[in-house]
This record gives C-alpha cells, sequence and structure tokens, in this order.
C-alpha cells in the first residue's frame, strides 16, 4: 500500500490483550473531576433481542467476533449500526458499547457490536480490513436481521470514531479492500452514514495529539509500527481527512471539550462542505473523552445519535 523503506516495528504486539482501557478503568479516572457521573450498565429491554459471539471473519486460526441487539417481533427493514470501540487502536473491547447497542436496538436500529485486531496482535491495516469485513458481513446477513442495506451506518468512539470516519472517507477506494482476505471480498463495505464520537480525523493535523514518544511510546505509533517522524507517510494513509470527498457519507460528529480528541474536524467538514454533504456537530462543554460512557452524557448522545439517523433517513423507523 505504501513505499516503506524499513519494516513495521512489531515491539508492540504482545499477543495478549491489553485491557487497560475499560468502563471501569474510564469511570475510576474520570469520577475524580466529575464526581457525580454514573456508569452505565447493560440495559434489559424486553423487546430487544442479542445474538452473541457470531464469527464474521476468520484469519488462520483466529475468528473475529460480532454480536447484534435487535427489535423482536419487527420485520420492517431497519438502519443497521455498526458500533467499533475505543482504546487507541490497542485496548477496548466490543462490550463496553453493550449499553450504546442496546439502547439504540430498543429505538427501533439493528446494531453490531464487532471485535477487531488491535496493535497487541496485528498493525496497521488489520482493523482496517477487519472492519470492511464487518460492513460486508452485514450486508451479506442483511435478510437475516431485516437491514436495509441502503442504510447502513458506522459510528465509533475515539480511535474506533477514527476508524468509522475512515470508512466514509474510503467508501470505493480499492486499495483498502484486502485482496487477500477470503471473507466476503466480493461484496460491498459501502456506509450510508458515519458517526464520529470523539474520534481525530486527521494524524498529521496540528491540532492531533498522536505521535508524541517523547515520554511513552503513543498509540499511533504502536499500530502504525513507525513513530510520525519515521514514516510521516503511513500517518497521512490512515487519516480519513486524506480522502474526504464526494463519496462520503452524511456524518455526525459528537464531541467532548477535549479538542485534540476531534483533531481535523473543522477541516473536513470544510471538505463536507464542498461536496454538499450534510454534517451535524454537537460539544459537550466541559465533557470528559470518555463522556459517552456515563450519565449525563449518555441519554443526550443517544438523542443526537438518532435524531441524525431519522434526519437524513426520513422513512419511518418502526
Amino acid at each position: 500500500m505504501t513505499n516503506l523503506i524499513i519494516a513495521q516495528k512489531a515491539i508492540g504486539i504482545t499477543g495478549f490483550p491489553d485491557s487497560s482501557f475499560s468502563n471501569q478503568n474510564a469511570y475510576l479516572e474520570s469520577r475524580r473531576i466529575y464526581p457525580d457521573i454514573q456508569l452505565l450498565k447493560e440495559f434489559h429491554f424486553p423487546n430487544v433481542k442479542a445474538e452473541k459471539g457470531i464469527v464474521y471473519c476468520e484469519w488462520g486460526n483466529r475468528k473475529l467476533l460480532l454480536d447484534a441487539f435487535s427489535p423482536c417481533k419487527n420485520k420492517k427493514l431497519k438502519i443497521a449500526v455498526i458500533i467499533l470501540h475505543g482504546g487507541g487502536w490497542r485496548s477496548g473491547d466490543r462490550v463496553q458499547h453493550y449499553p450504546l447497542a442496546q439502547a439504540l436496538a430498543n429505538l427501533g436500529y439493528v446494531c453490531f457490536t464487532p471485535e477487531y485486531r488491535l496493535s497487541t496482535e496485528a498493525l496497521y491495516p488489520a482493523a482496517i480490513y477487519d472492519i470492511k469485513s464487518v460492513i460486508r458481513w452485514v450486508h451479506k446477513h442483511a435478510g437475516e436481521f431485516n437491514v436495509d442495506t441502503s442504510r447502513i451506518t458506522v459510528l465509533g468512539f475515539s480511535a474506533g470514531g477514527e476508524l468509522a470516519a475512515f470508512m466514509g472517507s474510503t467508501n470505493g477506494i480499492e486499495k483498502f479492500e484486502n485482496t487477500k482476505n477470503k471473507c466476503l471480498a466480493n461484496i460491498s463495505s459501502w456506509v450510508h452514514a458515519v458517526i464520529n464520537i470523539d474520534g481525530i480525523l486527521s494524524f498529521i493535523h496540528p491540532e492531533s495529539g498522536e505521535g508524541n514518544d517523547s515520554k511513552k511510546t503513543s498509540a499511533a505509533t504502536y499500530w502504525f509500527g513507525y513513530s510520525k517522524t519515521e514514516n510521516p507517510g503511513i500517518w497521512k494513509e490512515a487519516s480519513s481527512l486524506t480522502y474526504a470527498g464526494k463519496q462520503n457519507p452524511p456524518i455526525l460528529f459528537i464531541n467532548s471539550s477535549v479538542s485534540r480528541m476531534h483533531a481535523g474536524r473543522n477541516d473536513f467538514i470544510k471538505m463536507m462542505k464542498k461536496y454538499g454533504i450534510y454534517t451535524e456537530v454537537h460539544e459537550f462543554e466541559n465533557a470528559p473523552h470518555t463522556f459517552c460512557l456515563f450519565e449525563p452524557w449518555f441519554q443526550p448522545t443517544v438523542k443526537y445519535i438518532d435524531n441524525f439517523l431519522k434526519k437524513i433517513f426520513p422513512s419511518e423507523l418502526k
């Protein structure tokens, strides 16, 4: 994909999951400044069914899993929402957004929470290939979940938000469709909406905090296998702002007050305006980066998502 001078450094590949980023750890960290926050627990809606541990792709002996949350007894075609967890492309778990998937399914959406290979297991662009495979899997299995394949949305938080934006920006760009991948390679990976919750739009943007390895190796350096100075080309290649254009779908930004966590957003929006593509921004004042995991920000976040999807996909959601 890129003309590389030196090989990617695999020092971050440990073969063991990094559990440092979890909802509980984020809660303990954030409540020191926001003592009144409430950590979300899973919902148990009687009209939402869950199917867990579905294999969507295999790499050798590695089975990649996703979970599906959908409304019961509703046969109408629905909007699909693929929810990508954060964790710096190195940590995090698909279970972290079960409450969000359950809340959206209760509103009539079909939600999927996939895992993807992190930098403890595989370097960039493995995660890109995995998420493209998830999208293809949803297209392929749309009939089983009553999904409307013209209304597939990718939503992500933090690193997941960056990846979600990347999926929209690379609609139809062949080099990000891994030809060696046997996971439904001939099926579309097109997405029709993006929801970016505090994910950066560019790794090389002046606003970005990624790439400072002075005290410890940054999350992005682990993921790319190169520091920003060693191979700036790959850092640019992985930035959704690099590809922002007419192929992009509408995008919703929901952001904290931590500006570096949405680096490149304003420039991205300018590109969307150039092509007449709808964008929407909501920013919570004095909110931590992990705001979407807690009340009082969770319910407003769900409302913003619901309103956005109803606006761009105006057909009835029942």
